[in-house]
């Protein structure tokens, strides 16, 4: 079980990867997979970013429900919404 502090980060480093090709991840970032983020639905304490372009966001059928939508390229002026003893997923795909 994960600590209630614990802000796990899925960031594939959205665009770094698409425009840069790389597979980089910071080492402060913790990595999860899908199942173990459906086994974390319902969790109070959970807030899911969803931080896909907005070209693939609006064009996909596939979204998580109860998911937060926010700017990639603008963390900076959303960033400190989330309380920092929240478990945090960001994700892009």
């Amino acid at each position: 079980m994960m600590k209630r502090r614990l802000i796990v980060l899925i960031s594939v480093i959205l665009v770094g990867m698409g425009a840069f090709g790389t597979s980089s991840v910071a080492k402060d970032v913790t990595m999860i997979t899908k199942d173990e983020l459906k086994a974390m639905l319902g969790n109070l304490e959970l807030v899911i970013i969803d931080v896909r372009y907005d070209k693939h966001w609006m064009a996909s059928d596939k979204k998580i429900k109860g998911a937060v939508r926010e700017d990639y390229n603008d963390v900076k002026s959303w960033a400190d919404k989330y309380h920092k003893n929240r478990l945090i997923v960001v994700y892009c795909a």
